[in-house]
């Protein structure tokens, strides 16, 4: 085989290829904080947030809120500049929280004011589904015919019953909804599914392949289960460690190549496991390996597998 469906050698849809073939050159994320909160953490569905989260732990140091967008940017591309070198165009990543939770014309003072910076080219915006409406989706449906918008919905879990116990406050049906109103409006859709979260078993995580390739979303994230201090799962794995099953780094690639052989072709995977640092790790981890490193290890087992994605979607 020449090269797959996606247009690469490559043995699943990757993120990086994917803009080198829409744009010719490396697109660099640059993470902004906007200073969001959530309906679960505010009261309007519930109270303490979702029982893994602290987005101190992922959000980059530049990140700070009492920093303005257009400060945060500059930083972002300095510190992305030294590390890597080669992005020529940004994209502005609100990632933390929920990046839609506001007044629309909030919203419009935001996004213009990282729009306005000569080196972003689109906007990368996270969010829930129960914090998107038809004005807002009509404003991004805008935007998008002049920059590259995609709206990365957290799922993080196919199951109710797991997004009641991880206090989401949204169910998978509004999921459903949300992503469709987004697709029909012609705006790129994403989707981040965390691997492993309690009460899950294998075979539940591996229905979620197919039940994620009946959607209309073009974008993936998966995110291994991770502890995370200061957060009531935490607590809840110190008080419990039976209720959580962690994946070695090895059993992880294997479930993650399966998951994917029964994933939708064109779907573009944007990332296979997350990092934080050491220090916010509050249960079992894989030490210091970088997303790179396990990359290389997952195109090294797909080779050994001689398999792809889509492979056992493709047969059924």
């Amino acid at each position: 085989m020449n090269s797959f469906p996606w247009g690469t050698q490559r043995r699943f849809n990757s993120y990086s290829d994917y803009f080198r073939i829409l744009s010719g050159s490396r697109v660099q994320k640059v993470t902004i904080d906007a200073g969001f909160t959530c309906p679960n953490r505010d009261g309007t569905v519930g109270t303490g947030g979702c029982t893994y989260c602290n987005n101190n732990a992922f959000n980059p140091s530049y990140c700070d809120p009492s920093k303005s967008i257009n400060q945060q940017i500059e930083e972002g591309i300095e510190f992305h500049e030294k590390r890597y070198r080669v992005a020529s165009e940004y994209l502005a990543y609100f990632q933390a929280y929920s990046n839609t939770y506001a007044s629309l014309s909030e919203l419009q003072k935001i996004y213009s004011d990282a729009l306005s910076h000569p080196k972003i080219k689109g906007l990368v915006i996270g969010t829930r589904p129960d914090c998107m409406d038809d004005e807002k989706l009509d404003y991004f449906r805008k935007l998008s015919d002049k920059y590259y918008i995609i709206i990365e919905y957290g799922i993080e879990s196919c199951y109710n019953r797991t997004l009641k116990n991880i206090n989401r406050g949204h169910s998978f049906e509004d999921c459903i909804a949300t992503v469709h109103k987004t697709s029909n409006r012609g705006i790129r859709t994403g989707a981040h599914l965390i691997i492993g979260l309690p009460g899950e078993s294998r075979e539940d995580i591996l229905a979620e392949a197919g039940i994620i390739s009946s959607l209309p979303v073009q974008n993936l994230k998966l995110h291994q289960l991770q502890i995370i201090t200061n957060t009531p799962m935490a607590a809840e794995y110190k008080a419990d460690p039976s209720m959580f099953r962690f994946y070695s780094l090895e059993e992880y690639i294997e479930l993650v190549i399966d998951f994917i052989e029964l994933l939708r072709q064109d779907i573009v995977i944007e990332r296979f496991a997350g990092e934080a640092p050491p220090r916010f790790i509050a249960g079992p981890g894989w030490g210091l390996i970088r997303n790179e490193k396990i990359i290389m290890m997952i195109d090294k087992r797909l080779k050994e597998r001689d398999t792809w994605q889509g492979k056992l979607l493709l047969r059924n």
